[in-house]
């Protein structure tokens, strides 16, 4: 009777191991409660806005002094294929910037050769012309190491900060494409001081569309009081305050299906496509309207607890307010934003 029950505890044990391995990355992001810790917490600033209210009023409330003049804001972004999130971001934020930088590159941080879509559409943003700086980056993607490659794209934005003659006082905004910084936000940068040298920005983090809200977890966009031999421009933390509700990140928001293929094998994450399936159009699409991870990964949560409450797909929003202006001035042209238009 041995033989059996010992043969059958063999044939579990090599399931087990088959399954393990095939299923590592998942087995993983389940345990990470077990293997990882979190990063200390951000110190969260209350953030406080109302259109009747005066800019000193507003500053004081901060805590912070109001300014006699406005400082100069320049916004710093790298461009990948983000052309309708960068319209709205650029007509969001126009009366508030001195400058937009923008750095394309054609190759991708995994190596792959990219179009330089922005110098092809650059047409399309001829109403921020006179503010717009914008270079190429041309190619030296590592397929073996994409985040080295990330990180020489965000270093060459360091040389754009100097030729657009950013001085010392000024405001630079850190930041994806994606994560779209409030014009209040902005408003309150320019004309209070008193803030942190390096303020985080949490943002409202949305996915596929401003009809899929996730939480409040964003905070990798920031702005920094420029110090000429002191700033260089990061996508990390380098602070430890955080000032809330200041914006928008919306990731994976794009008008067509093709442009989800392209992020998805071109990002520092494209490790994550693991099978060909994950790449068909017509999974994508529905993973997409059912909120669904489009890479089958389970949350990264260092809590059991916020793991399983972030299992399964996003629950849809059904609100849209407290949306960038731009978005809902131009509802008809970017519905597949808005909720009710996940169809691409």
């Amino acid at each position: 009777m041995a033989r059996p029950t010992s043969t059958l505890l063999s044939l579990l044990f090599l399931l087990s191991l088959l399954l393990l391995l095939f299923q590592f990355r998942q087995v993983t992001y389940l345990l990470r409660p077990l293997w990882d810790t979190p990063p200390p917490p951000f110190s969260l600033l209350p953030h406080f806005n109302h259109p009747n209210l005066s800019l000193p009023s507003l500053c004081r409330l901060h805590g912070w002094t109001p300014r006699a003049t406005p400082r100069r804001v320049f916004d710093a972004v790298l461009f990948s294929n983000e052309l309708d999130l960068l319209e709205l971001r650029y007509r969001e934020l126009l009366p508030s910037v001195h400058s937009f930088l923008l750095l394309e590159s054609n190759s991708t941080f995994t190596g792959r050769p990219k179009p330089l879509l922005f110098l092809a559409n650059r047409a399309r943003f001829s109403f921020a012309e006179p503010k717009l700086l914008a270079d190429v980056l041309p190619a030296k993607g590592d397929p073996a190491d994409p985040f080295a490659a990330e990180a020489r794209h965000r270093a060459a934005l360091n040389g754009l900060l100097r030729r657009a003659g950013a001085a010392a006082g000024d405001i630079i905004v850190m930041s994806d494409a994606d994560e779209i910084p409030s014009p209040q936000t902005l408003r309150l940068l320019r004309w209070c001081d008193g803030f942190p040298q390096v303020l985080h920005l949490q943002l409202r983090q949305y996915l596929y569309s401003f009809e899929f809200y996730v939480d409040m977890r964003s905070w990798r966009a920031s702005a920094h009081v420029f110090h000429p031999r002191a700033t260089r421009y990061r996508h990390s933390r380098q602070g430890d305050a955080l000032l809330a509700d200041a914006g928008w990140h919306c990731s994976f928001c794009f008008r067509k299906i093709e442009d989800f293929v392209f992020k998805m094998k071109a990002y520092s994450h494209a490790d994550r496509v693991t099978r060909r399936s994950h790449l068909d159009p017509e999974r994508i699409q529905e993973k997409i309207c059912r909120g669904e991870d489009l890479f089958d990964m389970l949350p990264e949560e260092y809590t059991f607890k916020e793991l399983f409450q972030k299992m399964g797909p996003v629950p849809k929003s059904f609100s849209a307010v407290n949306l960038p202006l731009s978005l809902l001035q131009n509802a008809e042209r970017f519905k597949f934003l808005l909720p009710g238009g996940c169809r691409r």
